[in-house]
């Protein structure tokens, strides 16, 4: 059994309402003589209350980043590797024509199209090319559709933060494109966004 719902594990700047102390004390059985003991009883529960309340409503809209760097399915890998670092980001969807996600292109899909599959960090392709025989020249007039992730994983502007966090853990990824309707790009939420959700607060 999960021992770490009680929120014990979670950011400690997480909103906790009026409301969730309110259901906090509920949770309390019996005549409530507050004591220190009780007092913290109640706020455990009353953080447990928040936290589910803030990640089953707080939605991806609410949290994304709207301004997302992206490329198009034709960008040479060159010109990928140069966004990524001046933008100081590991990863971001590639664009089809139609402006619609093809794929997602990130750190991991550059080792992987290098020849070197056993390496699966920076300096063991460092020390590679030191050793005179850098995997990365192949691909550098590739273009971002020939090495990409593709189909994307993608989610819809009303997933909430637990259906995203479960996601990143069951594809052991660390950002997700979100799209209308249509398949069209309106944002992207990272690992960071999760985190900062614990401090949401709703607006109106």
């Amino acid at each position: 059994m999960d021992e770490k719902k009680d929120g014990s594990d979670l950011p400690l700047e997480i909103e906790v309402s009026d409301e969730d102390i309110f259901e906090a004390m509920k949770d309390i059985q019996g005549y409530l003589d507050i004591t220190p003991a009780d007092l913290k009883e109640i706020y455990r529960l009353a953080y447990r209350h928040a936290f589910s309340r803030i990640t089953t409503s707080v939605r991806a809209r609410e949290i994304m980043t709207t301004k997302v760097f992206f490329v198009k399915m034709t960008t040479l890998v060159q010109e990928v590797a140069d966004v990524m670092a001046a933008r100081g980001i590991s990863g971001m969807p590639v664009l089809d024509d139609n402006g619609k996600i093809a794929g997602v292109i990130s750190e991991k899909d550059f080792l992987s199209s290098m020849g070197a599959k056993d390496k699966t960090h920076f300096m063991d392709v460092l020390a590679e090319c030191l050793r005179g025989g850098c995997v990365a020249l192949p691909i550098r007039k590739k273009k971002a559709e020939d090495i990409m992730s593709s189909p994307p994983v993608t989610v819809g502007e009303d997933a909430t933060v637990t259906e995203i966090a479960k996601l990143f853990a069951e594809k052991n990824i660390n950002r997700v494109p979100v799209t209308d309707s249509e398949g069209n790009l309106k944002g992207i939420v990272s690992r960071g966004d999760i985190v900062h959700a614990a401090s949401y607060k709703k607006r109106g």
